[in-house]
């Protein structure tokens, strides 16, 4: 496999692994998703990943409940699906190691940044949980972080959703589609890439986010590889 990218950071989404449940987890998108990364991983890539929580939690809801509290609720939600995925990627024959930005021993190890970089290089999949540990900050911004943090060229936005589009394509039927954008333009039109603290973190640090749907987990080798499905947003 003759691949683009030689270090990633693979962001998927909480509710991308429950599938078409909508909850939970879908263990046939968690074992699909894996034999993908296995032959990445096989590869020689580098791969980080930072998943989100909303497959389990999707904040306050309406309720009321105090932000930061229904924050650290996130976090708790990210740590199943990063023991999950790592579970999944050890039954594929992965190296694995789960860092958290909360320390909790007993489960993963704390994040650090060197230590998370020696996995790397070592050819460890390194799952990083618990966000930024901060409430008010998102897995999106997390995602930005982490790929700044360890040098990746570039972070893998895999999805529900294809592409980026100028409104929602299931309401939506006439929507646009982008297959090309800068991040002032993401920006200045709003469109719900990731949010502006993560999407301005990656332009000032002029890492492309690559923007795909998740359904077919082959898409992720397609996007190492190159080819350009869904959308590419960058400088």
């Amino acid at each position: 496999m003759d691949t683009k990218y030689k270090r990633i950071l693979l962001k998927v989404s909480g509710e991308a692994l429950s599938g078409s449940k909508g909850t939970g987890f879908d263990m046939n998108v968690l074992s699909e998703v894996s034999k993908v990364v296995k032959r990445c991983h096989d590869a020689g890539v580098e791969i980080a990943v930072v998943v989100g929580g909303g497959n389990f939690w999707r904040g306050r809801d309406g309720h009321n409940m105090n932000r930061t509290r229904a924050d650290h609720m996130g976090m708790l939600a990210t740590v199943m699906n990063s023991l999950a995925l790592a579970s999944a990627f050890e039954a594929e024959g992965i190296p694995t190691r789960v860092q958290t930005s909360i320390e909790m021993r007993q489960i993963a190890e704390p994040y650090i940044r060197n230590k998370a970089m020696r996995h790397l290089e070592k050819g460890r999949v390194v799952i990083f949980g618990c966000g930024t540990g901060n409430p008010f900050f998102s897995t999106d911004t997390t995602a930005a972080l982490r790929a700044a943090e360890i040098e990746a060229d570039a972070i893998l936005l895999a999805k529900n959703v294809d592409a980026v589009y100028d409104s929602d394509p299931a309401i939506n039927p006439d929507a646009k589609k982008f297959s090309e954008l800068t991040f002032k333009e993401v920006l200045n039109l709003g469109l719900k890439v990731m949010d502006s603290t993560a999407t301005s973190l990656c332009m000032d640090n002029d890492i492309p986010i690559l923007v795909f749907g998740i359904a077919d987990p082959e898409n992720i080798v397609k996007v190492l590889c190159g080819e350009k499905i869904g959308t590419v947003v960058s400088n």
